[in-house]
């Protein structure tokens, strides 16, 4: 079955993820689509079209009476794709779920939620071996063009859709969003009950974005308790707000080995909780590691994020291990002019197999350079999905 073109609303079309659904459902019948709040989830699912789909909005209340029977209910989809939006509502999502794989193997389901099925108690079953889970992530840079929006944009506004199709940015989409996701999401998933305590750690992490993230540190800072601090950065995590990037280690000697990276989940809400109105050249820098933090998790679903630093200081701002003796590092640059090979040449003194990347906003097309040694492949994200042939 081919999809067809994804729409939001002026009918934009998304088919790398498309073509993503479509890879998931040749592995299993049941693919589990997540995302942060407001990231397009329900307009790619409902994308799919009449003719192929059944949409059913599981926030409406008389959808709950309507799968009262989930035999009875599947038995009566005469469409190859169900659609089960906002599936986490329902009062035994995951009995509804595993009865669609059983008794149903030839239908495509596709349920939709902000975290991993995990996340929730409704889930005692997290279906093992009959699902597989696609991360819907803000707008890739390729789907930048279908936005009619510049990557400048994509930077300071976001990759959320109703954010990036703004003619400007409006604080208050960001403020709105905050308090609906403490509402809706992470109340109702992990009980927290106080927003002020949850939204101030949040934007400390906002804040903090793309730099080192120390729990007692934080905890200190923001006068909290260190259990608090751990349980809502494990939230935030769960519901994919924020990335922990762990960092590699292995042969090398005096390797930083514990201490993660903090990368929040989306570029708009870091320039507008660091006030950054507008952005200056020197904030772009960071801004663009968090897009190639997304790249990876799209490209490579399923595969950690890492990055290496030595005890001197000297940083690789991301690493892909391969197999047992292959290690391919990326570096980030806004202008690739102000790169500095010095830590890649230490990386690879002690992990000397594998492929040197210098990842910039190019537009063109990749090619080959040296410093101070070392071979680099220069390429843009769209490159990337070319890293490993």
């Amino acid at each position: 079955m081919v999809l067809p073109n994804a729409n939001y609303d002026s009918m934009i079309g998304r088919p790398f993820w498309h073509d993503r659904l479509e890879q998931a459902w040749r592995e299993a019948s049941i693919v589990w689509l997540a995302g942060v709040r407001r990231s397009g989830k329900t307009t790619l699912a409902q994308s799919l079209g009449p003719e192929c789909s059944l949409y059913v909005n599981c926030d409406l209340p008389a959808t709950e009476d309507r799968v009262r029977d989930p035999v009875l209910f599947f038995r009566q989809c005469d469409q190859p794709v169900m659609v089960l939006d906002e599936i986490h509502q329902l009062r035994d999502p995951s009995r509804l779920l595993k009865i669609a794989a059983d008794e149903f193997p030839k239908l495509r389901v596709l349920a939709t939620g902000s975290s991993t099925l995990a996340a929730s108690k409704k889930f005692r079953d997290t279906l093992t071996g009959r699902k597989r889970l696609v991360h819907l992530v803000p707008a890739l840079t390729g789907e930048l063009p279908a936005f009619g929006a510049t990557l400048e944009k994509r930077l300071y506004h976001g990759g959320l859709p109703p954010a990036l199709l703004a003619a400007s940015k409006q604080p208050a989409f960001y403020r709105e969003w905050l308090d609906s996701f403490f509402a809706r999401d992470i109340q109702r998933l992990f009980a927290f009950r106080d927003i002020n305590r949850f939204n101030a750690l949040f934007e400390y992490v906002l804040r903090q974005s793309g730099g080192q993230l120390e729990t007692s540190r934080t905890a200190s800072a923001l006068g909290i308790s260190r259990p608090t601090v751990e349980s809502h950065l494990q939230a935030l995590t769960i519901t994919q707000a924020l990335t922990l990037v762990r960092p590699f280690h292995g042969s090398g000697q005096g390797e930083i080995v514990r201490q993660p990276k903090a990368y929040a989940f989306d570029t708009g809400f870091v320039s507008f909780a660091r006030g950054w109105d507008p952005l200056r050249p020197a904030d772009r820098g960071i801004l663009w590691e968090h897009l190639v933090v997304e790249a990876f998790q799209a490209l490579w679903p399923g595969e950690p994020v890492r990055y290496w630093r030595d005890k001197a200081g000297r940083e690789v701002d991301f690493v892909r291990p391969r197999n047992r003796d292959t290690v391919d590092a990326y570096e980030c640059k806004w202008d690739p002019d102000d790169f500095d090979a010095a830590a890649l040449k230490a990386f690879r003194a002690a992990y000397p197999k594998g492929n040197n990347y210098l990842v910039t906003p190019l537009t063109g097309p990749a090619y080959q350079k040296r410093a101070q040694g070392l071979e680099l492949k220069v390429c843009g994200l769209d490159g990337l999905a070319k890293s490993d042939a």
